[in-house]
């Protein structure tokens, strides 16, 4: 008979059976129905009439995801692992709001970071086939990744700059009260966002956000061209290992096309060379 402990494991952290598959789709439930009691709290009028009704929900939740916390504190193989986990600290920080609330009035709102527990909805819908694709782009973006902060950097010194003669400029009379709230003004203007709230009123000040905008828009493209050429790098560097591999000849029955893994001939069982 299997242990309780390894029975418990298979179901909290595992998708491989029926009772795991369906522990995990109850969970996730939970979660969103918890979620959705804590927003819908935050609407004065429904607060006013279901506030009870809510709060009683609520701890209702509160209560079922401490027991699987501390189920899943006792099931692991290392429970010290786990709780330091990126999972884990996720669990913890979804059970501890509730809590704190009971101190710090308000607090509880903080509980929507029980919608990150929806990230396990991945490990149902089984989307590891789709990691190949996923590592494809993390590779071109860590092969990229100081070209994208040269590129940042200059960007930032482009909003300092833009900020601070703007604010020489327009000045607090015309709502660049400080630096900062310039280079925010610098920001918005050049990533296109347009918020609107700042805006100068001088023509030497049009001027100058003109220039901003441009020039916004001729940096645009470049983090695209950056991580576009890391993914063609990296699709030639596969390509080439894939084209090597299908050129290892099998000495026993002169195969070609083997697959990138393949040790053995799949036709006559032969051993490959590498």
């Amino acid at each position: 008979m299997m242990p309780l402990r390894t029975a418990l494991n298979r179901i909290v952290f595992g998708t491989d059976t029926r009772a795991g598959r369906l522990f995990d789709m109850v969970l996730i439930a939970c979660i969103l129905l918890s979620v959705a009691a804590a927003l819908l709290d935050s609407v004065a009028a429904i607060n006013m009439r279901f506030h009870r009704e809510l709060y009683a929900l609520e701890w209702i939740f509160t209560v079922l995801f401490t027991l699987e916390y501390l189920l899943r504190l006792y099931s692991s193989e290392s429970p010290r692992r786990y709780a330091f986990s990126f999972f884990g600290l996720v669990d913890l920080l979804a059970i501890l709001p509730a809590y704190i609330s009971l101190l710090v009035p308000g607090a509880s709102y903080l509980l929507v970071l029980r919608l990150c527990r929806v990230l396990r909805i991945f490990r149902i819908l089984k989307l590891v086939q789709f990691m190949e694709d996923a590592n494809v782009l993390l590779r071109a973006l860590a092969g990229a990744r100081r070209k994208i902060l040269v590129f940042l950097f200059s960007v930032m010194v482009l909003n300092v700059i833009f900020g601070s003669l703007m604010y020489v400029v327009e000045g607090p009379a015309n709502g660049f009260t400080s630096i900062p709230v310039s280079i925010y003004w610098a920001i918005v203007t050049m990533t296109t966002v347009g918020y609107g709230d700042i805006s100068p009123h001088t023509g030497f000040g049009r001027l100058l956000a003109s220039i901003a905008m441009l020039t916004g828009y001729a940096i645009i493209a470049v983090p695209t061209g950056i991580v576009s050429s890391e993914l063609i790098n990296d699709y030639r560097t596969r390509h080439k290992e894939e084209e090597r591999d299908y050129n290892v000849i099998c000495a026993g029955c002169s195969r070609r096309g083997h697959d990138r893994d393949a040790h053995y001939c799949k036709q006559c069982g032969h051993l490959l060379d590498s």
